[in-house]
């Protein structure tokens, strides 16, 4: 059999040849490893807003690969060590905070746990319907970001530079926000029911 990837297989003519196997890595292949993002969420309006930027996120930055437990963990798989897994393997964790899961047990400890990376990963409360002045306990020891174009910007300038060596110019970042700003404000607003 012979195969290029991303294509369909060919077979030998004959039973008696030996199947080939070809692989090649493009030259534009990334040779670094893409950054995970930890997702973290509480409750149906949090969970909607973790989706939201799960899909949205790598739309912006395509060296992101964003992880959500709902959706990312496979059915039957042991969901504890999963994300005891993705929790020590991400640079960077993003908490969907919501008045209703502000002081949520789940939430609260995936915080700790990553930050106990401290010096290897980020950890960003993402407030949605809710202030920075509503916000106490643990969370409040991070650097927050509020739903607004600005913030949100920050955010994701904070998440490239994480991105290390694979990070987007300056220039390029730019336009990839204001490219998709729009479609993220779009999703947002269907969490708001």
């Amino acid at each position: 059999m012979f195969r290029y990837a991303n294509s369909t297989p060919f077979a030998p003519k004959n039973r008696t040849e030996s199947p080939i196997i070809c692989t090649f890595t493009p030259e534009f292949a990334k040779k670094e490893k893409d950054m995970k993002v930890f997702l973290s969420w509480s409750g149906s309006k949090s969970h909607r807003v973790a989706l939201t930027l799960r899909d949205w996120l790598p739309s912006v930055i395509q060296s992101i690969v964003p992880y959500v437990s709902s959706e990312d963990i496979d059915k039957g798989a042991r969901w504890s060590t999963d994300i005891a897994k993705e929790l020590e393997d991400s640079g960077f964790g993003i908490l969907c905070v919501t008045k209703e899961n502000l002081h949520a047990p789940w939430l609260t400890f995936e915080a700790g746990a990553l930050s106990k990376k401290l010096e290897k990963s980020y950890v960003s409360p993402f407030l949605f319907d809710i202030k920075r002045a509503e916000i106490n306990g643990p969370i409040l020891q991070f650097q927050s970001t509020v739903h607004d174009k600005e913030d949100v910007f920050k955010l994701i300038n904070t998440l490239n530079k994480a991105c290390g060596e694979t990070k987007l110019s300056d220039e390029r970042i730019e336009k990839a926000f204001k490219t998709w700003y729009p479609t993220l404000q779009q999703e947002l607003k269907k969490s708001h029911r």
